[in-house]
């Protein structure tokens, strides 16, 4: 169950639209945590990893709910 798991997690399908939900949403939190520092400059690597992490965040919330979809609407039948 886990390859098919991660098989359809990579699939372009569930990809494509993770990295756009990603994008949209990982840039609205990393503006509300990180802009004003931003803004001052002040990018050290700590919080260019913390940025790094606040997009993974959607694109994993996203990528789990796809594939639980896809794997519900199989098991179903429909």
């Amino acid at each position: 169950m886990q390859s098919s798991f991660l098989s359809t997690a990579l699939a372009p399908n569930v990809v494509r639209p993770a990295v756009k939900i990603a994008l949209v949403v990982g840039t609205v939190l990393v503006l509300i945590n990180h802009g004003s520092a931003l803004l001052q400059g002040q990018l050290e690597s700590a919080r260019l990893v913390q940025i790094l992490l606040t997009y993974c965040v959607p694109y994993c919330v996203s990528s789990y709910s796809a594939v639980r979809a896809i794997e519900s609407i199989k098991k179903t039948g429909q």
